[in-house]
């Protein structure tokens, strides 16, 4: 049976349903043009979202709903007329709804023809589809930004590669790290950013096959730029899979971390050298605590054994036994020594030395410890530099490695010995966090033995470490030289190969004094003396001992058990020629207290100070102050007589030669000839230093201005018509060239001497026309180079 509505519809004309069906279609705007394009039909959809009811828009033109730059380009015609000669015209585009708002069009006009062919009008079907226009744009921005994010990164290798794992793509941070524009990579395959050793072993392969199985591989490596240079790279790879889940490519990126893994190799090495440094540390307060009780031990032992010698003269058996004693004596006190070497807590008295002078002197002992099975070669560089150091203990340095490079060699193969100039560049010290950049004496040792293995090498220098059998060494030799090396302000590095032998180059810093004479300890008998000598010693046995041989030398002896005892036999009156003094004693006065006060009563007092252990009351920086006389214990008869006259005899050298300056007035140093009146401008940060080289050049007749910095230099030569700028280089903040250069520019005619430690600067003083002056620097140099600027050409402008 037919229901109502059906048979509502089944009642209409076929023109009545088409018009019902129209007007229900709300989501397009569906109407009717005539020829001419005005519009004679409209339906609800066209009056939704055009904004026009019927009445007011059928028998308008349709180009209305265009925009202006379309009306005035002539498009509602254009459109009309290819869908009269096309059949359908078709486009999207923006239109206009009556309130004058734009809306996103997909428009198609179809041409209405009568039964005949006549044109009589046209259809035409409007969407709006602006929120799919927003979405399609939204989807546009975002792919641009991302297309413009993953070129602008410039620290991330961002790229794709296809299956196969060819270049699919690559952005700016990869041309940036790796070296290849797109159109060198594009199209090949990813492996050649591998080193060669990570290809052989199938790296880039093994990489995209865990991308594709598990989708995600990461990894950190070597890998190689265009240039062939390598880079630490950390890589991630993920691979890309379409709708249906197949993998249609992969994503890589590549990140250089060479930064970052070079500051984690500098912090392990931090944390290495701290642990070093804390264990050294540790060791010296064990040793320094320990030295000074075990040499007191020693020497009490020693000193009574060299007085029961001579009660048992002529007893060969006592005698033999009595010298074996003292034997060990000698080698608990090296041993001692040579800890306190390695804790860098051993009293040095550093001297300028030539190396090359001092290996030529060692050349006969050399050779006589070594044996006629051992050649020995050494090679000494023209123009050698002077260094500063202990005689006595680089000596010892030197023997040492001697002896162990004769052990390694098994006493026949041949020893090299090296002397010559270095320069340990900026990188180098990176590399090595106890170095300083700068000029260096080197002495290299090479033997041809048996050689260390790598894991051998980095233990060498540990104290009580030995490669030597069980009983053929203490394992301090090493340890020693290390520990001097380092007291010095030097560098220690050892090479070694199984098989290849082993060098040893030892760095000692340049100074630019001129070399001490140092003078041989005297190899005849010892003497004594009559005069007056204060022994202040708290341990009772170590200071009877000394007392003993002190009185057997033929001195006359006083003695004090502390610092306070002996203020009140030097008050006393007693004549007294020397004070002899340990160093390390209870009580709140000091020894160096002591020995001041004592000087403050008696002037001409001389002062010598002994001790197995100074802590830092004579020794800072690991070395004895200046002017301190120092006996290490435990020491011998002979050494002690010695020691005494050497104190004793400088004493009176002293007195002789103030007795002559205040006689004949002499200079406080010597100077060249020196053309005076030049205005000089001295810029030094350091007050001593400047003051100081104020008054060399005062001395020599000059005029001299002070500043401490660049700021205060400008403005004295802006106050002062200058002749020559004598400028450190290292200046605070502004530094002495940049100084120099400004001071040029104000002053053409300027003269310039650059200051400095070290000859970095002399590319600079070339380019201004100048003089380096090299630091230290005597009255000589410093005179020497204002004469070399004065009178000589003006700078070129």
């Amino acid at each position: 049976m037919q229901t109502e509505e059906e048979g509502f519809l089944a009642s209409l004309t076929e023109d009545a349903r088409y018009r019902m069906l129209i007007d229900a279609i709300t989501d397009y705007a569906i109407y009717m043009l005539d020829r001419q394009g005005r519009v004679s039909s409209w339906n609800p959809g066209a009056a939704r979202f055009k904004g026009y009811d019927a009445g007011e828009i059928i028998g308008e033109h349709f180009s209305r709903f265009y925009t202006e730059e379309e009306r005035a380009a002539g498009v509602p015609a254009l459109a009309l007329e290819l869908a009269e000669k096309e059949g359908r015209f078709e486009r999207e585009g923006w239109r206009l709804r009556k309130d004058g708002s734009r809306f996103w069009a997909h428009v198609v006009i179809d041409p209405i023809r009568s039964p005949t062919g006549e044109l009589v009008g046209f259809a035409k079907i409007t969407r709006d589809l602006t929120e799919r226009r927003q979405s399609e744009e939204a989807l546009r921005r975002t792919q641009e930004q991302f297309r413009l994010l993953v070129q602008g990164v410039n620290d991330y290798a961002i790229y794709m590669l296809d299956r196969e794992g060819k270049v699919a793509s690559w952005n700016a941070g990869a041309q940036r790290i790796k070296g290849y524009t797109p159109d060198e990579i594009i199209g090949h395959h990813f492996s050649r950013f591998y080193t060669e050793r990570e290809r052989e072993i199938g790296t880039p392969t093994r990489g995209l096959a865990t991308a594709l199985r598990e989708g995600h591989w990461e990894a950190e490596g070597l890998r190689v730029r265009k240039d062939g240079s390598t880079f630490w790279a950390h890589v991630v790879i993920d691979a890309i899979r379409d709708d249906a889940g197949e993998v249609i490519g992969f994503a890589k990126v590549t990140r250089d971390i060479t930064e970052r893994k070079e500051a984690e190799r500098q912090l392990q090495e931090a944390q290495a050298a701290l642990v070093r440094s804390q264990k050294m540390d540790a060791l010296g307060q064990l040793t320094g605590g320990v030295a000074h009780d075990f040499n007191n031990l020693l020497q009490v032992i020693a000193g009574n054994l060299q007085l029961l010698s001579r009660d048992i003269a002529g007893n060969p058996r006592a005698e033999t036994r009595v010298q074996n004693a003292l034997a060990g004596v000698a080698r608990g006190a090296k041993l001692a020594q040579q800890l306190l070497a390695f804790g860098r807590r051993q009293p040095l008295e550093p001297k300028v030395v030539s190396i090359g002078r001092f290996i030529k002197g060692m050349d006969d002992m050399l050779r006589r410890t070594l044996g006629s099975e051992i050649e020995v070669e050494t090679v000494i560089s023209g123009g050698l530099w002077n260094t500063m150091v202990d005689p006595g203990q680089i000596e010892n340095a030197l023997l040492n490695l001697a002896i162990n490079a004769r052990d390694a060699m098994n006493g026949h193969g041949k020893l090299t010995i090296e002397a010559g100039n270095a320069l340990l560049d900026d990188v180098y010290a990176r590399q090595h966090d106890d170095v300083k950049p700068g000029q260096y004496v080197l002495l290299a040792v090479t033997d041809t033995g048996h050689g260390m293995p790598a894991e051998i090498l980095d233990k060498v220098f540990d104290p009580f470490f030995s490669t030597k059998p069980e009983g053929k060494g203490t394992g301090l030799g090493l340890s020693m030289v290390y520990g001097l090396v380092k007291q010095s302000g030097g560098h220690i590095k050892i090479y070694s190969e199984v098989g290849q032998g082993t060098t040893v180059k030892i760095y000692l810093p340049r100074v630019m004094e001129a070399e001490d004479v140092v003078t041989a300890e005297a190899d005849g008998p010892v003497r004594g003396g009559d005069e007056t000598v204060l022994v202040v010693e708290d341990d009772e046995d170590v200071r009877e001992a000394a007392v003993a041989l002190l009185t057997e030398l033929g001195y006359r002896v006083f003695k004090a058990r502390d610092a306070a005892s002996a203020m009140g036999v030097v008050e006393s009156g007693l004549p007294i020629d020397l004070l002899f003094t340990d160093v390390v004693m209870p009580g709140p006065l000091r020894s160096p207290e002591l020995a001041r006060r004592a000087k403050e009563r008696l002037p001409q007092l001389a002062v010598l100070f002994t001790s197995g252990y100074t802590e830092n009351a004579i020794v800072h920086g690991g070395r004895l102050d200046p002017g301190v006389e120092l006996l290490g214990k435990p020491y011998s008869r002979e050494q002690l007589a010695r020691k005494v006259r050497h104190v004793l005899g400088n004493a009176a050298q002293q007195r002789v030669a103030e007795q002559q300056r205040a006689e004949k007035g002499t200079p406080r140093w010597p100077h060249p000839p020196s053309p005076a009146g030049q205005t000089i401008l001295v810029v030094e940060d350091d007050d001593l230093i400047r003051s100081s080289t104020a008054d060399m050049l005062t001395q020599a007749g000059h005029v001299v201005v002070e500043a401490a910095d660049a700021p205060s230099a400008l403005k004295a030569l802006d106050a002062c018509r200058a002749d020559i700028l004598l400028t450190d280089v290292g200046l605070p903040n502004v530094s002495g060239v940049a100084l120099a250069r400004e001071a040029r520019a104000r002053m053409p005619a300027l003269q310039i001497i650059l200051a400095t430690g070290d000859d970095a600067a002399a590319p600079d003083a070339k380019e201004l026309g100048g003089v380096l002056l090299l630091k230290p620097y005597s009255a000589d140099d410093l005179l020497q180079a204002v004469v070399g600027l004065v009178g000589a050409p003006a700078p070129a402008r």
